[in-house]
């Protein structure tokens, strides 16, 4: 991220919390902020070895307490994202179901189970090689699609993620997710199967999009599809000159 993105940013977090307290925004002076290093260079990775864990932990306590959005209103826990902190994917869903809110732990639902294995049969897992997180971090009432604005609310905690995190690949899980971080409306049939890129944080990652596990329990014929785009996920990794199975 560059020190004008920061400081855009900033002043953009400095307004929300402004309006969360009533509309009164405290005046700054100035921010103080420098470029982030290249993703992949040495100085990359010594931020990261350096800095990660007190990042990681001030966004999961950010995220816990957040108010910027009405959702903050109805969730019983809101669910940061959990995994290893230097991933070879990072797998990013729509938003926490019931059994998301009820926990605080992403995909740990009936979806949740079928992801870990989606992802297990491709040597990933939350625990070795992949975090998994979603767009939005408290659950919408009757799990109905994120609004515009809760999405915006939300993005400079999933941003600063995948800034800290720095994986190798992005995989979106499902319509809602994809549409929003592609910016787009095309269908999630027309936007799967296939590798691009994806522009997050000043970042730019490989990234895949899939259907989402809930999609798979109503649809069984979306499995083999979604069994396509994990293998060719598995093949973009060896290809890039990583091992799911050894890391």
């Amino acid at each position: 991220m560059t020190a004008e993105e920061k400081t855009n940013l900033a002043r953009f977090l400095d307004v929300a919390s402004g309006f969360v307290r009533g509309g009164y925004v405290e005046r700054r002076d100035g921010y103080d902020f420098s470029d982030d290093p290249e993703p992949g260079s040495e100085e990359a990775a010594v931020s990261a070895t350096s800095n990660g864990a007190d990042g990681f932990e001030q966004i999961e306590a950010n995220v816990r307490v957040c108010k910027a959005c009405r959702l903050a209103e109805t969730r019983k826990n809101a669910v940061p994202g959990e995994g290893v902190r230097q991933p070879l994917v990072m797998v990013i869903g729509e938003g926490p179901g019931a059994d998301e809110d009820e926990s605080g732990r992403p995909f740990v639902g009936k979806a949740g189970q079928l992801l870990d294995k989606m992802l297990g049969a491709i040597d990933l897992s939350r625990e070795r090689n992949c975090f998994i997180a979603n767009v939005i971090k408290c659950r919408p009432p009757r799990n109905r699609d994120p609004m515009p604005d809760e999405t915006f609310a939300c993005a400079p905690f999933l941003e600063r993620q995948v800034q800290l995190l720095n994986p190798a690949f992005i995989l979106c899980a499902g319509r809602i997710a994809a549409q929003t971080l592609l910016d787009t409306s095309e269908p999630i049939g027309k936007i799967r199967g296939k590798i691009t890129e994806l522009n997050i944080a000043g970042m730019t990652i490989p990234f895949l999009a899939t259907y989402h596990p809930s999609a798979l329990l109503r649809n069984e014929a979306l499995k083999r599809p979604a069994w396509e785009d994990l293998k060719l996920l598995r093949s973009a990794l060896v290809e890039a000159g990583f091992d799911p199975a050894g890391s």
